[in-house]
C-alpha cells in the first residue's frame, strides 16, 4: 500500500526513544522528511544519527514541550528548512510518579498538565498557521487508555489524557473544514524501555522470567488485554503512520485503541 507520504513534512515530539521513535522511523521509511524533537540533546541528535545510516531524512530539534521559545524555534526551523509542516505527531509526554490519588501535590499536577497537555496546545498553535496556508495537514496525538480506563495510581496522568483526547475531538470539528485531520491513538501495554525496566525488575524480584512476569502483570491489572504479551512499538506506529497518509483521508475526530483489547468498554 503507497501511503503517498514521499517527500511530506513531519514534526514528531518526544522522539529519541520509544514509540515517538519508531514512529518517526515508519514515516521517515515511507518517504517524509522528518523532524524529531526531544529534550535531551545528544539523545535526539543520536537518534537522528541512527536513522540517517538507513538512509532516512531525519533532523534532530532540541525542544522542551514546556518552553514556548523552544517550539517556537522548533517550528521556524521547520518552516526555514522544508517551507512546509504537512504532518504533527504530539507524542512527547510524562508519567512523573505512581501513587495515590491524595499523595500527589498541586505541583505534580501542574508539571504533568503543562508537558501532556499545555505543550501539546502551545505547538499544535504553532503549527496550524502553517496547515491553513497549505490547505491541509494531519495532526495524530498519541494518548492512553488511561483517558477512558483510569488507573487509580496515575490520577493526573488520567485527567491529562482524558483532556488529550477531548482536545483533539473539538480541534478535529474546528478544522476539518480546512482539510485539517486530527486523531488520537492510545497505547497500551507496548514494550517501550520504560515497560521493559519494569517488567524485568518484577523478574528479578520474583525469580520468574520477563514473560511469566508479563503475564502475572496483565492478569493482575489489565484482565481484559485478551492477547496476553505487550505490544510493539512498531505495532503503534504502523497505525500512526496509516493516519497521517493520503490513504485516511476520510477519518477525523476518530481514537484508535493500540492496546491488545485492553479497555473494557465498546
Amino acid at each position: 500500500m503507497d501511503l503517498q507520504l514521499k517527500d511530506k513534512v513531519a514534526i514528531v515530539t518526544g522522539a529519541s526513544k520509544g514509540i515517538g521513535n519508531a514512529i518517526a522511523a515508519a514515516l521517515a521509511k515511507e518517504g517524509a522528511k522528518v523532524i524529531i524533537t526531544a529534550r535531551n540533546e545528544d539523545e535526539v541528535e543520536d537518534a537522528a544519527a541512527t536513522m540517517r545510516l538507513s538512509g532516512y531524512d531525519v533532523t534532530a530539534i532540541v525542544a522542551d514541550m514546556t518552553k514556548q521559545e523552544h517550539l517556537e524555534q522548533l517550528v521556524g526551523g521547520t518552516l526555514h528548512r522544508y517551507g512546509r509542516i504537512d504532518i504533527l505527531v504530539n507524542n512527547a509526554g510524562t508519567i512523573d510518579t505512581f501513587a495515590p490519588v491524595a499523595d500527589i501535590s498541586l505541583g505534580q499536577w501542574r508539571y504533568i498538565f503543562e508537558v501532556n497537555l499545555f505543550g501539546v496546545i502551545a505547538l499544535t498553535n504553532l503549527v496550524i498557521p502553517a496547515m491553513l496556508k497549505e490547505g491541509s495537514g494531519r495532526i495524530i496525538n498519541i494518548s492512553s487508555e488511561n483517558a477512558v480506563q483510569p488507573d487509580p495510581m496515575m490520577a493526573h496522568y488520567n485527567a491529562t489524557k482524558a483532556a488529550l483526547n477531548n482536545y483533539s475531538k473539538t480541534l478535529s470539528m474546528a478544522y476539518g473544514k480546512h482539510n485539517i485531520l486530527v486523531n488520537t491513538v492510545s497505547p497500551a501495554f507496548i514494550g517501550t524501555p520504560l515497560l521493559d525496566n519494569m517488567l524485568e525488575g518484577i523478574a528479578a524480584e520474583k525469580h520468574i522470567s520477563v514473560e511469566e512476569a508479563a503475564r502475572n502483570f496483565l492478569k493482575e491489572n489489565r484482565p481484559y488485554q485478551v492477547l496476553g504479551r505487550p505490544g510493539t512499538m512498531e505495532e503503534c506506529a504502523g497505525i500512526v503512520a496509516f493516519l497521517a497518509s493520503g490513504q485516511a483521508s476520510f477519518i477525523t475526530g476518530a481514537v484508535f485503541r493500540v492496546d491488545g483489547g485492553s479497555v473494557s468498554n465498546v
